[in-house]
């Protein structure tokens, strides 16, 4: 009788199978791909608030223009908070974000020293800067 070497097509099909459910379970517990898109939405409403600032400024300039129904009056001494709340947009859910940073300072209006910072709410996230444009003295 001839000695067997090797090993048949089913024995190897079922060694993949194994593989790929030990791999299906175990990679998502090695891979937290959650804190990265947190951080990414998190530099992306930063960027969309600092632009957003910058045309809320540009839109204060226009005669014409009222506080409150054609943009968002912003005013030395204003909240970081408040000021990005009525920057943001209301579909955007902000549970999932941290503000933090002193009150935006009094200086003249289209001028901002100040550093708002939006971060993710996922543990161990980055924060990003965003500077708020006053649109009043």
């Amino acid at each position: 009788m001839k000695q067997q070497q090797g090993f048949t097509l089913i024995e190897l099909v079922i060694v993949i199978v194994i593989l790929g459910i030990l791999a299906a379970v175990a990679v998502p517990k090695f891979v937290d791909l959650g804190r990265d898109a947190g951080n990414a939405a998190a530099q992306g409403i930063a960027g969309a608030v600092g632009s957003g600032s910058s045309i809320n400024y540009a839109t204060s300039r226009i005669p014409g223009k009222v506080a409150g129904t054609d943009f968002v009056a912003i005013a030395g001494g204003t909240t970081c908070t408040a000021a990005i709340n009525g920057l943001i947009d209301p579909d955007v859910d902000a549970a999932k974000f941290t503000v933090s940073g002193g009150p935006i300072p009094v200086t003249s209006r289209g001028q901002s020293t100040n550093t708002c910072k939006i971060a993710s709410t996922e543990s161990g996230a980055a924060t990003y800067d965003v500077i708020i444009i006053p649109t009043a003295d």
